[in-house]
Order: structure tokens, then C-alpha cells, then sequence
């Protein structure tokens, strides 16, 4: 892929997932009347998330405990990354939490990569350089296309020993290359220790 077929699939992809890491309110949209134009009429300020958005509960190093606002006591909470490329725009959202015991897969995790990814290919996870696990998309949405996979024990004490893993994705309009994303596991145990535990 030349440079500036390079740099063109970066543009698309930080395009299509630069709200990976944001969640944005919706407030009401006023039409232009023939009096003049669009007001902002504000919105009342409140303290603290409001239901449905997504907020940061606290940070383990590299690791955001991440957290729904609901109207339960307690809101359900998973272990988030944002992955970015070499010039810190974000490419794709890891997100993990622990199973219920009892089964194969320990901890769950959802990947989210941009709409143009080659999904045949899969999606490749490995740690410290050592042998990668691929991993089959679930589905897309306009928001991206998302991975829902299982860690098994072993794959999640390498997540506690090793430094960094690596998450690859290959993009559609260059079949023959491979974007590695780093995810850092600096945090990884502090957050792994206290993340909820989801239903299987």
C-alpha cells in the first residue's frame, strides 16, 4: 500500500471511529424560522451522568473502568482501552469484563474496529509477541464492526503477565496488509481484581 493509499485509509478510519471514545448527549434541534436564525436556548446543567451515558468510574494506568449510568444502585461497569494509531487518533475500542464461573471462557471482551475492515480476515490477538488466538466478527453497525470473544484462564493469566498485547485487523481496501494496535496491559490486574462479572 503506497503512502498515500496509507494515508487515506487512516483519514477513513479515524473518521469513522472518532466517537468510539465519546459519548454525546442529544439535546433538541430547533429549525431555522423565518425570523431569524437558530437559537441556542441551552439545556439545564446536572450534575453527573445521565442515564444511558457511558462515564469513567476510575482509571487502573492504562485501563478506564467504564460504567453505564442506570437506575440500579450499583451501574454495570467493564474494563475499557481505547486503541489508537502511531499518531494518537483512536482506531478501535477494547472492552472486557469477567464471566460468571463455570465455563470455558472466563472473561468476555467486545472489540469495535472501523466499517472498513476486512472480516474474512478476522481479527488477531496476541501478547508479547508470542502466539496469537483469531477471532471472528460478530456484526456491523454504523458505529463499526464489532468482535464479541471469550478469554479462557490461561488467556487471561498471559494478560496479567505480559507488558502488551497486540490487536490486528486488516483493512478492506488493502487486503494485503495488517494494522497492529498496541493494547497495554499496565493496569491490566488492578482493573481485572474489581471488574463486574457478567451472566454467561
Amino acid at each position: 500500500m503506497s503512502q498515500t493509499e496509507t494515508s487515506y485509509f487512516m483519514r477513513r478510519f479515524t473518521s469513522l471511529t472518532c466517537a468510539l471514545a465519546l459519548t454525546v448527549a442529544a439535546g433538541p434541534v430547533f429549525a431555522q424560522t423565518q425570523t431569524g436564525p437558530t437559537l441556542d436556548l441551552g439545556q439545564p446543567v446536572s450534575e453527573g451522568p445521565q442515564l444511558g451515558e457511558r462515564y469513567s468510574k476510575q482509571t487502573y494506568d492504562d485501563w478506564e473502568m467504564a460504567c453505564i449510568k442506570t437506575e440500579e444502585e450499583t451501574d454495570p461497569c467493564s474494563m475499557l482501552q481505547i486503541l489508537t494509531d502511531p499518531d494518537g487518533n483512536p482506531m478501535a475500542e477494547f472492552s472486557l469484563f469477567r464471566l460468571q464461573e463455570g465455563g470455558q471462557a472466563v472473561a468476555g471482551a467486545t472489540v469495535i474496529v472501523p466499517l472498513e475492515t476486512l472480516l474474512p480476515a478476522q481479527l488477531t490477538v496476541s501478547v508479547d509477541g508470542g502466539a496469537g488466538k483469531r477471532y471472528n466478527y460478530t456484526f456491523c453497525n454504523p458505529i463499526g464492526c464489532i468482535a464479541q470473544i471469550g478469554f479462557t484462564q490461561d488467556d487471561v493469566d498471559s494478560f496479567k503477565r505480559g507488558a502488551k498485547a497486540i490487536v490486528s485487523i486488516v483493512p478492506a481496501p488493502a487486503p494485503d496488509q495488517r494494522i497492529n494496535l498496541e493494547l497495554s496491559l499496565k493496569g491490566f490486574t488492578a482493573a481485572y481484581d474489581v471488574v463486574d462479572v457478567v451472566e454467561n
